[in-house]
């Protein structure tokens, strides 16, 4: 199989995959839904729809692609014998959706021989579908057109830059991550907590943030959303000279990235 060829089917997989959890998730919330088990902390949860997700999208796959490996958030893992791995969180954003907020998503990340070729995030509540394929642009299929093409906003001054971020769930880690929101803010525009880092690096590549950051995620919570955001023209890297991971996330326009980079590895963002 050509590479273009891998990547279009490994697009198709992920898009299929995704609506159905999306779609899953939308239309079978139920009413009393309540939190199922706990992880990090009391209140990083998960719920009864993050493990059917998952269930979803792994079964899904293993019907369509059964050499691939998998790694999901509620415990998927499998090694695979075909180069081809998908990293999948099946509900980003699961306090959200706990409480009925709309800012939640499917993300759903195809990586071959370690390098992801392919990133969906699929956010029903705003009935938008997030994609990229690497070297090929990012999209988004919604309520505006399908096909939407992505691009970043041009960089403003730092002191018009509005940027989002996230919270860990450990009690010392929040601290410090207020902390530093606390010594941004005086000198950006306004920062911005949505709940799901999948949606905020879609909002980075569709120009409604000017950069995000955040420490503590797992490649799951920013495989598809990394790519999606690289696509529509962004930056995005961990510490300088660093690729993203669980010491820091960053994603912003050239001009943004780089002094946003630097105040944040000043500031210790990588670490509690």
């Amino acid at each position: 199989m050509t590479d273009e060829a891998l990547k279009s089917e490994l697009l198709a997989v992920a898009l299929e995959a995704a609506r159905r959890a999306g779609a899953l998730l939308r239309d079978g919330r139920p009413d009393d839904l309540g939190v199922a088990a706990t992880k990090t902390s009391s209140v990083d949860v998960v719920t009864e729809m993050d493990i059917a997700a998952e269930k979803l999208i792994t079964g899904f796959l293993a019907e369509r692609r059964p050499d691939d490996g998998v790694l999901g958030e509620e415990g998927a893992s499998t090694e695979g014998s075909s180069g081809v791995r998908w990293v999948v969180d099946p509900l980003d954003g699961t306090v959200n959706y706990l409480y009925g907020l709309p800012t939640w998503a499917v993300s759903i990340a195809a990586e071959y021989e370690g390098e992801t070729l392919v990133g969906v995030v699929e956010a029903p509540l705003r009935r938008e579908t997030y994609r990229a394929v690497r070297g090929g642009g990012a999209y988004c299929d919604g309520p505006s057109g399908t096909g939407r093409k992505l691009t970043v906003r041009p960089a403003p001054p730092l002191d018009r830059a509005l940027i989002g971020t996230g919270f860990g769930y450990l009690a010392e880690r929040r601290r410090k991550q207020a902390e530093i929101a606390g010594r941004l803010i005086p000198g950006f525009r306004d920062i911005r907590r949505g709940g799901s880092a999948a949606v905020d690096l879609c909002d980075v590549a569709a120009g409604r943030l000017d950069g995000y950051y955040e420490r503590g995620l797992n490649p799951w919570d920013y495989a598809a959303g990394d790519l999606i955001a690289r696509e529509a023209g962004a930056l995005t890297g961990g510490r300088p000279g660093e690729r993203p991971s669980g010491e820091l996330v960053v994603a912003a326009p050239p001009g943004v990235f780089a002094p946003l980079q630097g105040l944040l590895d000043e500031l210790g963002a990588w670490h509690d």
